[in-house]
Formats: structure tokens, C-alpha cells, sequence
């Protein structure tokens, strides 16, 4: 057994979610879910397959973002592993509609921060073990800190 680690740092204003999921009509069923989610949204997915011939399955409506995910899924090897990166929405906008589809089992990670993905390699394949999503904290949020936080949600719309 041995451990590695996958860096990911999402390209110029994406958001990453890293998934488990288990069937190769993820990549159909995915699609589906994000172009109904948010119009007009801009994504790559790839999904690796785990038996079979074990290929990286991919779709999306950004042939970069497409070729992106499926590169790194590639690079991650992880059976079952599903990468998603999206443009012009945040995960919060899909999440749900992720979360909804029967073949998806875990969700590690939804972020445009830099990631580390933890994978365990064995004679038989890949796992991702877990994620290493952004930065240490530093301190705790002060009341200025507080005061930022809410104005910034309101600024972009999601509190009121």
C-alpha cells in the first residue's frame, strides 16, 4: 500500500466538486442535472470508470473545462471517482441536484480552492482517501471580521 497525493488547483474562476460515485451513466446523469441547474453554465466533468476497459468517461459545455477534468481524473486514477469544474455558478448553486442522483455516493470536496487529493494505491487500484481543500486557519473571526462576512453574502446576493 502506498499514499499519494494529487494536486488540484482549479483553473481562473472555477469551482472544483470531487465525487464518489458508482455507474457509467454518471456522466449522463450529471450533465443532465447541471445544465438543468443554472442556464447557460459552463462545465467539464470526468468520471473514472472502474472496471472494464477503465477509461475516463468525461462530458461538458466547455471543451477546456472538459479536457481539464478529464486530464486530472486521469491523474487521480481513483475507481469511481467523479471531477466536476464549473464556471459561472458555485457549488451551492448545484450541490442539491449532485446530491439527488442516485449514483453518487460521496461528495469530498466543493471549492475553488487549491486541493490535495489523499489517495491510497494498492495492487488492485486507487482510492481517494480524502482532501486537503485550501489553507490552515489562522485565528479565529473577529468582530470585523463578522461585519465582512455578512456584507460580502449580501453582496453577492445570497443573504438579504
Amino acid at each position: 500500500m502506498e499514499l499519494k497525493i494529487v494536486e488540484l488547483v482549479p483553473p481562473e474562476g472555477c469551482n472544483v466538486i470531487l465525487c464518489q460515485s458508482h455507474f457509467i451513466k454518471t456522466v449522463e446523469d450529471v450533465h443532465e442535472a447541471l445544465v438543468t441547474s443554472v442556464p447557460g453554465l459552463k462545465f467539464g466533468l470526468a468520471f473514472c470508470e472502474s472496471s472494464g476497459p477503465c477509461l475516463v468517461r468525461h462530458s461538458g459545455t466547455d471543451s477546456v473545462l472538459e479536457e481539464f477534468a478529464a486530464k486530472k481524473a486521469l491523474e487521480i486514477g481513483a475507481g469511481h471517482s467523479l471531477l466536476i469544474l464549473i464556471k459561472g455558478a458555485y457549488p451551492i448553486n448545484v450541490l442539491n441536484r449532485i446530491k439527488e442522483i442516485a449514483e453518487v455516493c460521496n461528495i469530498f470536496a466543493a471549492t475553488a480552492n487549491p486541493l490535495q487529493i489523499v489517495l491510497v494505491e494498492t495492487e488492485q487500484g486507487r482510492g481517494i482517501l480524502g482532501v486537503v481543500d485550501g489553507f490552515r486557519s489562522r485565528g479565529i473571526e473577529t468582530e470585523k471580521d463578522v461585519a465582512w462576512r455578512k456584507e460580502f453574502l449580501r453582496k453577492i446576493g445570497y443573504k438579504f
